[in-house]
């Protein structure tokens, strides 16, 4: 049985570590996902690509056998604007930009097998300037995918939950814009990261 394995970084280094080391581990890019606002450069993709582009691939996505990190791609998503992304969720944003996954984000995350409830954590995490590091395999790779992940010090996802809902946040607005670079690093100093 195949196992889908999601993990959130505040920092965007710690994410391509995690891809790294899962790479290391002999996972392949059909198996890991990554999801950011930010570039390799350590910018945020926004400064890449006007935030008024609407649902288009930016960039190529697809490098077979070069890695992960070498086929990042920049996808535009309504609401949320310029993302990076690679392996199958990369292909999921894709083809909902170009219109046949309805509700963008949360949308391709729903369809990548994650609950509706989780999804909005996670879209809004990235909204924030979050990275998502996922992977899908079986069951036994499965495991060692979490322990990886893990080593990298990701986010307490239901921490993180509990943190925007006692700020009134409820669930993830499409509408509302990614944070600047000031709001994210103004955010990251509330979670001491």
């Amino acid at each position: 049985m195949t196992r889908t394995v999601t993990h959130l970084f505040d920092d965007y280094t710690l994410a391509q570590r995690a891809v790294t080391a899962l790479e290391q581990a002999g996972f392949t890019s059909s198996e890991i996902s990554l999801v950011s606002r930010y570039r390799d450069n350590g910018s945020l993709a926004d400064d890449a690509i006007s935030s008024t582009a609407t649902a288009a691939t930016v960039g190529g996505v697809a490098v077979g056998g070069a890695g992960l990190l070498a086929a990042l791609g920049m996808i535009a998503i309504p609401g949320i604007g310029p993302l990076v992304a690679a392996g199958v969720l990369a292909t999921t944003l894709t083809a909902a930009g170009a219109g046949t996954l309805v509700g963008g984000l949360i949308g391709a995350l729903i369809d990548y097998g994650m609950s509706e409830e989780d999804a909005h954590v996670y879209s809004e995490a990235i909204r924030r300037g979050g990275s998502l590091v996922s992977v899908r395999a079986d069951e036994a790779r499965a495991a060692k995918a979490e322990q990886i992940l893990r080593q990298q010090s990701p986010v307490d996802v239901t921490k993180r939950r509990q943190h925007y809902a006692k700020a009134g946040w409820s669930k993830y607005d499409s509408k509302a814009p990614g944070y600047t670079a000031e709001q994210i690093r103004t955010e990251r100093e509330m979670y001491g990261r």
